[in-house]
């Protein structure tokens, strides 16, 4: 085997199933006697229940059960450790429902349809209760309380900094109230699971829509009273998660139970109009921004406070401003940083991981407040970029809050987008723009972020083995939701082994076949599921060495493997091939007693910290003073996620991230009426980008390795999404810069920009 696969650009092995509809997803399995289960969810934001009659619904054609809380007896679940336990959640609603969507009754019936007809017929008493729906007005004396033991609705506060005064010494302070607003994930496929018992009730099987097979199985587990051996579950493909399959959904856990009870497999395919009201959903953020910096543009201090909406059940969500205070500094030397943030439960639908999860808030709060610094200086924004950037030479950098960026050239990315996008040249266009009274005003987005991955998750389980017949199986703990595991970690252990990438078998997902994991997310796959891959398959190599230098009859220090032969070392032509190495690893009686006859290696790979990817962004937009609608015409990405191993999979990655980040910015919003109703509910209501509004996306890589593993990799799943939207967002504006407009909060629809050229005109 010729060269090394690492950093060419193989075909992912799933786009043929997944482009011919031939995939596999939850609701493809047939399953005989499967029963459909259907939720009966709250159309109030806030209420007591005083009475759930469940007569009618169960005397209807098909229907075999109607559960509520109280008939199934599952324990609530606190959402996130740091949280505690005030915010529990049951799987259903018991006395309370808490927002809009919130499931108190389950219906098991032999039909999808016949499920429906009986949640129509379910009579619930509903008695409304006060309720808030922002978080201010929650953090707010008086506020209605959503958890009364709680004593209020403050679920979580970070804060680091803040000794004495940080701006003093600015001779120019900029000041903002930014708008970070609540975004839906919708993935293609929204949350599935089947479960099948075993026909004694003590054992189910389990498929389902996750990002973590195995947090289901423990949380399954546990709720049933299961040993953990007794639940297997698998995913299939996942129609996309975007970190809102991360955790459990109480619904997961009762089509479980249900399962169990009744003896007979229970499956769940959540609608649309479900997903939109009961998905955890993402960002939810009001950040008041203090920036402070000399007359030539060099940062003196940053003061930041955060109010964030965690939703009706606190959890990850309300954790997440933590992150965001610790990126709040992205690339830049800021000496001295006064952040803190609180948390709030709101009458809505709980808020967890979104795409970058705290971390586009963060590059969002910086990039914006740069970009208003640069007005006020009146320097370009690349320039005072450039003037407080990080140097190259000053990694691993321990930023104030204690993080250690483990390696970047800032600079580099930056320059790198700058010459990519022709910069001056489209500031010498936007000035003939505006001298000739144009209305259409291009407008020069720039965004330089940092983010952090493979936090929190830093060790995973991999196994690699080669078979007698030269087939490789690789086992992970990580689970494959679009990024192309299939194709990476077989490109991994075929270059370590030097065996055709053909021959190498993913296995992915499958808590009966796969020892442990801990999943995927935070972009952690590559940097700790590649480098246990990488190095069980090393593992693997260097006894396929030792029983090749016995065939041999020589030191293992003497042989090497070139050109997938093992040979001896300067001596060309010498050695054994794999077909003999692998025939004799697999033959006790031709190894010696102190090789163990497999070529097999199981092992976890530990990562000591998290890793920081970065990169610089610049989109061109021309934005029609007339009507405010804007049109992007190119956006320029610069990414940096250290070693690449696959060009073509870090490009849909990037391309991905950016869709969504650009959407957030221009169109994205979860928007809730007075009384807590959600009033984008539906994708009528609520805007995805379409193929047709994705600009020409020009692409680029630095390559910074990372010392902290053997790949030398970061993440790149979210980058896109990171650098993106700030760069959007400042895009819009700075069309409208020469008007006098400094801000507009995202989403920057047609009507917000028309009204803010309409003010800016007739003040």
């Amino acid at each position: 085997m010729q060269g090394s696969i690492l950093g060419s650009a193989v075909k992912r092995r799933e786009d043929p199933r997944l482009i011919t509809g031939t995939g596999s997803f939850v609701d493809d399995l047939k399953v005989p006697g499967a029963l459909h289960a259907h939720f009966v969810r709250s159309p109030f934001a806030h209420a007591r229940i005083s009475h759930v009659d469940v007569a009618g619904a169960s005397a209807l054609p098909g229907v075999v059960a109607v559960y509520t809380a109280t008939d199934l007896g599952l324990p609530a679940r606190p959402g996130f450790a740091p949280i505690g336990d005030a915010f529990a959640r049951l799987p259903l609603a018991d006395g309370v429902v808490r927002h809009v969507g919130d499931p108190l009754a389950m219906v098991i019936a032999e039909t999808k349809q016949q499920a429906a007809d009986a949640v129509a017929a379910v009579e619930v008493d509903y008695d409304p209760i006060p309720h808030v729906v922002s978080p201010d007005a929650a953090l707010a004396d008086g506020a209605p309380v959503l958890f009364p033991a709680r004593g209020g609705n403050l679920a979580f506060t970070s804060s680091y900094g803040g000794e004495g005064d940080v701006l003093s010494g600015a001779e120019v302070v900029i000041r903002g109230r930014f708008v970070n607003q609540r975004v839906a994930a919708v993935p293609l496929e929204t949350h599935a699971i089947l479960a099948v018992p075993d026909p004694g009730g003590e054992s189910l099987q389990v498929w389902v829509s996750s990002q973590n097979p195995f947090l289901v199985r423990d949380v399954i587990a546990e709720a049933l009273g299961l040993e953990e051996s007794s639940v297997i579950v698998r995913a299939l493909d996942v129609g996309g998660g975007f970190g809102a399959k991360l955790g459990v959904q109480g619904e997961h856990v009762l089509v479980a139970a249900a399962a169990r009870r009744l003896r007979r497999p229970v499956r769940w395919m959540e609608t649309r109009s479900e997903n939109m009201v009961s998905m955890n959903q993402g960002r939810g953020q009001v950040q008041d921004v203090e920036l402070g910096a000399t007359r030539d543009g060099k940062l003196v201090g940053l003061r930041v406070r955060i109010v964030a909406d965690a939703g009706a059940y606190p959890a990850l969500g309300a954790f997440l401003p933590l992150l965001t205070g610790k990126m709040a500094c992205g690339v830049y030397r800021i000496p001295k940083i006064d952040f803190s943030a609180r948390s709030a439960a709101t009458n809505t639908t709980t808020v967890g991981a979104y795409r970058g999860a705290g971390r586009p808030e963060a590059a969002s709060l910086i990039e914006r407040a740069m970009d208003m610094l640069a007005a006020e200086l009146g320097m370009d924004p690349v320039e005072l970029r450039r003037r407080n950037l990080i140097a190259k030479d000053a990694f691993p950098y321990e930023t104030q809050d204690g993080f250690i960026y483990d390696s970047g050239d800032y600079g580099r990315a930056l320059d790198e987008a700058v010459r990519l996008a022709a910069y001056a040249e489209l500031r010498e266009e936007q000035a003939r723009r505006r001298a000739a009274g144009d209305p259409r005003l291009l407008g020069i987005g720039v965004s330089a972020y940092v983010e952090i991955t493979a936090i929190g998750a830093t060790s995973e389980f991999a196994s690699v083995e080669v078979t007698e017949d030269l087939g490789v199986v690789v086992l992970c703990g990580t689970t494959n939701f679009g990024q192309g595991h299939e194709t990476s970690f077989a490109q991994i252990a075929a270059d370590m082994l030097q065996l055709p990438f053909e021959s190498v078998r993913v296995i992915e997902s499958d808590t009966l076949l796969v020892k442990r994991g801990d999943g995927t997310g935070g972009s952690r796959s590559m940097q700790i599921g590649g480098s246990a891959v990488h190095k069980a398959a090393a593992a693997v190599r260097d006894k396929a060495t030792r029983i090749a230098a016995h065939l041999l009859e020589v030191s293992a220090e003497d042989v090497e493997l070139r050109d997938g032969r093992f040979g001896v070392v300067g001596v060309p032509g010498s050695g054994v091939d794999w077909p003999a190495v692998a025939a004799a690893a697999h033959d006790p009686k031709s190894l010696p007693d102190d090789i163990k006859p497999e070529l097999k290696e199981d092992l976890d790979f530990i990562q000591e910290d998290t890793t920081f990817p970065f990169g610089a962004h610049i989109c061109v937009v021309e934005v029609d003073a007339e009507t405010g609608a804007t049109h992007v015409l190119k956006h320029i990405a610069v990414d940096d996620c250290g070693r690449i191993i696959n060009p073509m999979l870090a490009e849909g990655q990037v391309h991905g991230g950016i869709a969504q980040g650009m959407a957030q910015a221009l169109f994205e919003e979860v928007v809730y009426d007075a009384d807590g109703n959600p009033l984008t509910a539906s994708l009528l209501d609520y805007a995805v980008p379409m193929a047709t509004e994705m600009p020409e996306l020009v692409t680029a890589h630095t390559v910074t390795p990372s010392p902290l593993n053997p790949l030398g990799v970061k993440g790149i799943g979210e980058s896109g999404t990171i650098g993106s939207t700030p760069a959007v967002q400042n895009a819009v504006i700075d069309a409208l810069s020469h008007l006098g407009v400094r801000h507009i909060d995202m989403p920057l629809t047609a009507e917000k920009v028309w009204q803010a050229v309409r003010d800016a005109r007739q003040p």
